[in-house]
């Protein structure tokens, strides 16, 4: 189980790249047509996105011996992803399915509480390992870290737009949520073992079409849709789960307006830009205290 997810992972980066050099014949089923299509989308420019992958270990439970690999990957123009069309957010919308196993969300998190441990006591941050990882956490994706104390929130920072493979950005933003966050101080070694740590990945932001206050009111999704607001020079952003404390779209928008530095009805501008993403988000307290990461 854990050299097919080895050789998938590898697989599914070198199609992810366009890479078909890196494909060797036993790696995958139809190798000549995956190869093709990667030929094919290096001549007209397309991109390549991963959209899923499980083997049967993780559809069947059996893991003792040998399993077969599926990933799903979509390929795409760039050009055909900015179209208004496709930036409009669609009448019904809902949160994206899950991506990430059980597994990898007990990695992430416990790779996230190491993090915060270290960095509150001044050690040196883990790495994350050179092999051995599913695809999805090798995969570049924007995330945050959030901390809460006793339901608070304790310290909040993530990328929006992927900067690295989804593993170093969790080190990351777990250090800066810990330690950076300026709302805060520094989260102290005492704290750390009551914090709770959530998870959020982001999808691609995609611009927001509009043609006026009202008609982006109308396109929201409140609890589904991540908001970036860029007034001008000012910008902000709220993950999704803010809807939670922020139900109503126009106060929403104009705390938003606020945390970027602008005045709360600045959203109404005519150069108001917005950005829509979505998120997967997983916590500690969801996993059962057996599984909880130390």
């Amino acid at each position: 189980y854990a050299e097919a997810r080895e050789m998938d992972g590898r697989t599914v980066a070198s199609i992810c790249r366009l890479d078909p050099s890196a494909i060797a014949d036993e790696d995958a089923c139809g190798h000549t047509p995956v190869c093709t299509l990667l030929d094919v989308a290096r001549d007209k420019g397309w991109k390549a996105k991963l959209l899923d992958y499980r083997n049967s270990g993780d559809t069947a439970g059996d893991k003792s011996h040998g399993v077969v690999g599926y990933a799903a990957i979509a390929f795409y123009s760039p050009a055909a992803a900015d179209a208004p069309a496709a930036l409009a957010a669609p009448a019904d919308v809902s949160a994206p399915a899950p991506q990430f196993s059980p597994q990898d969300r007990r990695f992430l998190l416990a790779l996230a509480r190491r993090t915060v441990r270290a960095a509150a006591s001044g050690a040196k941050l883990p790495e994350p390992p050179a092999e051995g990882l599913s695809p999805f956490l090798t995969a570049e994706r924007g995330c945050f870290v959030t901390l809460k104390a006793h339901g608070e929130l304790r310290g909040c920072i993530g990328y929006i737009l992927p900067q690295g493979p989804l593993v170093q950005a969790v080190i990351d933003n777990a250090r800066n949520a810990a330690l950076r966050d300026p709302r805060f101080s520094p989260v102290t070694s005492r704290e750390v073992d009551g914090l709770e740590i959530e998870i959020s990945v982001l999808t691609q932001p995609q611009r927001l079409a509009f043609s006026s206050p009202e008609d982006l009111l109308a396109k929201l999704h409140p609890g589904v849709d991540g908001v970036v607001l860029q007034i001008g020079r000012h910008g902000a952003t709220y993950l999704p789960q803010v809807w939670e404390e922020i139900p109503d779209k126009e106060e929403f928008l104009s705390s938003l307006a606020e945390k970027g530095g602008s005045a709360p009805a600045a959203w109404r501008q005519p150069d108001t830009t917005v950005f829509i993403y979505h998120v997967e988000a997983f916590k500690e307290s969801e996993l059962s205290t057996t599984n909880r990461p130390e």
